[in-house]
């Protein structure tokens, strides 16, 4: 009886869910990461193909945290996913945590054991071990041999009265698996082939596998979303999502990222996190849009400044069975793009309030923005254009830099001062080209590289120029 109203009201819940969206004939897509970590490379990907699908056909992007390892999840990785993700730009229509839906997968996990399709096990970790290891030895499949289901109810009891508790199985039905995938293609599986999956642990807890069904089928998911190492779980909760009696989800299974050699990511860049891309790397949020939107697609990858541009262009049709080459040198080369095509506008409170610099304005921001990779280069500049430094001075061009700081033009200076400079050093001596100005850049800058001079005498100012050409600046 009551297992009857459980079964009733799971059921309520799940058509409820689903109709809402069948109504709309909207999309509903999730990610789920869970809070043992922060993201990493691969969830910001997963995140931001998940969340441009739902924005280019008008869905509900949900926000899962997977958080049913109490004992390795913390609220502190919880509220960093969540800081992680709004770093980002990511915003989620509702967020939901697997912790608060014990009870849903209890009533779920009795429907599935009440008709023959949960099934409980007493195998030690030791035990599969060595079926598997025998198995492999004659060149089998490691396949789940199902000896739990062939003991007796007396032999379940006497395991259970020596302290072995059982695990539970799910009992695939032994056919083919089709479904038509939104990357891959028509897919089919073996379910023969496959391992009976683990739901639920011997100390109770529950597994992926299961637990992320029964919240696609209550929560109305739509389509799943998704790297292609679960295609092998696709199978396998095609059937559950059909045991439970709930709609399958559209699947789509994208591949994964690889090293710059197009071997397997290296945990060097595949733990990469969103600290490190932002605290580390010093990276724009829209240099991850722009490069993960496009990477492994038929798109060139292009600085975007506005998300808007990359929900318009997004197909999943465009994406490539390839596996995409991951690469953290032209990551940087697309930050420093999207850093030289930003307005004055759009950078200034992060000038003023993160980097502390409080005078910096427009004229200055343009004078710089081309020759900064990173926001934090802008200090630098500002420590040059601003503050005492030491100038360079070859020992042979102390004459010519004596003669200079003679003709050096009075205020008010403009980009126009640099030409007139320039025109009254070539009056004076035969240099011309790099050995005219190249002197000049490092006894100004110390630096042989960097914004054009005449933007930059108007910011160091005359003083400031005369004292270092002088050397009275260090």
């Amino acid at each position: 009886m009551i297992l009857g109203l459980f079964v009733c009201f799971f059921e309520c819940k799940k058509e409820q869910s689903h109709l809402k969206h069948i109504l709309t004939m909207s999309k509903f897509v999730r990610i789920a990461p869970s809070p043992t970590g922060r993201l990493h490379v691969g969830n910001l990907r997963s995140a931001v193909f998940n969340w441009l699908e739902a924005k280019k056909n008008g869905g509900t992007f949900l926000l899962r945290i997977d958080d049913t390892d109490l004992a390795r999840s913390t609220k502190e990785n919880d509220q960093g996913i969540q800081d992680d993700l709004t770093w980002l730009g990511v915003t989620w229509d509702r967020l939901e945590r697997q912790s608060e839906r014990f009870a849903r997968y209890e009533i779920a996990a009795e429907k599935l054991k009440a008709d023959g399709r949960l099934y409980p096990c007493y195998e030690s970790e030791e035990e599969l071990s060595l079926k598997r290891k025998s198995l492999l030895s004659r060149g089998k499949s490691p396949v789940y041999d199902r000896a739990s289901l062939k003991l007796t109810d007396e032999e379940k009891k006497a395991l259970e009265a020596k302290g072995i508790k059982p695990y539970w199985r799910f009992l695939l039905n032994h056919e083919m698996v089709n479904w038509e995938d939104g990357i891959r293609g028509p897919v089919s599986i073996s379910a023969a082939e496959i391992s009976d999956p683990v739901l639920i642990r011997a100390d109770g807890s529950w597994l992926y596998t299961f637990t992320s069904c029964v919240d696609d089928i209550e929560l109305g998911i739509t389509d799943i979303i998704r790297g292609e190492d679960h295609v092998t779980n696709a199978a396998a909760q095609i059937q559950i999502f059909e045991a439970l009696g709930g709609p399958v989800p559209t699947f789509t299974h994208f591949p994964l990222i690889v090293g710059k050699e197009g071997d397997k990511l290296s945990k060097r860049i595949g733990s990469l996190s969103v600290p490190n891309l932002r605290d580390e790397f010093h990276l724009e949020p829209m240099t991850l849009w722009s490069y993960l939107a496009h990477l492994g697609t038929s798109d060139p990858i292009e600085p975007q400044l506005n998300v808007d541009v990359l929900i318009k262009g997004f197909d999943l049709k465009k994406v490539s069975r390839t596996p995409p080459k991951f690469d953290t040198d032209e990551l940087m080369r697309l930050n420093a793009r999207i850093l030289h095509m930003t307005p004055w506008s759009s950078i200034a409170k992060r000038v003023h309030e993160d980097l502390s610099l409080p005078q910096a304005d427009e004229a200055f921001w343009k004078s710089v923005q081309a020759n900064i990779v990173v926001l934090p280069d802008v200090k630098d500049w500002w420590h040059i254009t601003r503050e005492a430094i030491g100038g360079i001075i070859a020992e042979n061009d102390r004459d010519f830099i004596t003669l200079a700081a003679d003709v050096l033009p009075p205020e008010p200076w403009t980009t126009a001062t640099w030409d007139a400079w320039i025109n009254a050093l070539k009056a004076k001596t035969d240099r011309k080209g790099k050995d005219l100005f190249m002197p000049l850049r490092l006894a100004l800058t110390a630096r042989e590289h960097g914004p054009e001079l005449k933007t930059l005498l108007p910011l160091i100012g005359r003083n400031r120029v005369l004292a270092r050409l002088k050397g009275e600046e260090a």
